[in-house]
């Protein structure tokens, strides 16, 4: 699983020229799905990005949480993470989780996340969406469960 986790002062996701999804100050996260992922790893993967201390102190210190400064959350799935570019110029995605599964998953996490986050706003699985955002930093930060 990978999440591309941005610092952002705002963020929203439109389907068809309506807003689906909006946050002010937050986490904009881009969620890739493998084939291998299961509900633990799900998981370990939300309690990770929920307590990063990636928003500044009083001090100027990156030292702060989503809950210590009230952020949101905007959850958005993206197979392309799994893009594999080894072979020719165009991507094979194999390695992305398939769609049933992936969709359920990202069920999951954004269910997962509300027990961190108060506000947790998402995209739609499958959309063809378009994603704004004021990444705030800029600060990106990328989690990727083969590394936890």
């Amino acid at each position: 699983m990978i999440f591309v986790i941005q610092r952002v002062s705002e963020a929203k996701v439109e389907i068809e020229g309506a807003v689906r999804g909006a946050i002010g100050k937050g986490f904009m996260v881009l969620i890739g799905v493998s084939a291998s992922d299961t509900e633990a790893i799900a998981d370990k993967m939300v309690s990770k990005m929920c307590r990063l201390r990636i928003f500044e102190d009083e001090n100027g210190k990156t030292n702060l949480s989503l809950s210590d400064v009230g952020g949101s959350l905007l959850l958005i799935s993206q197979f392309t993470l799994y893009a594999d570019c080894r072979k020719g110029n165009r991507p094979s995605f194999t390695g992305a989780g398939g769609p049933d599964m992936a969709s359920a998953l990202y069920d999951y996490i954004i269910a997962q996340a509300k027990n961190f986050v108060p506000v947790v706003e998402q995209g739609e699985f499958g959309a063809d969406m378009k994603v704004s955002l004021t990444n705030d930093g800029p600060f990106t930060i990328v989690l990727n469960s083969e590394e936890l």
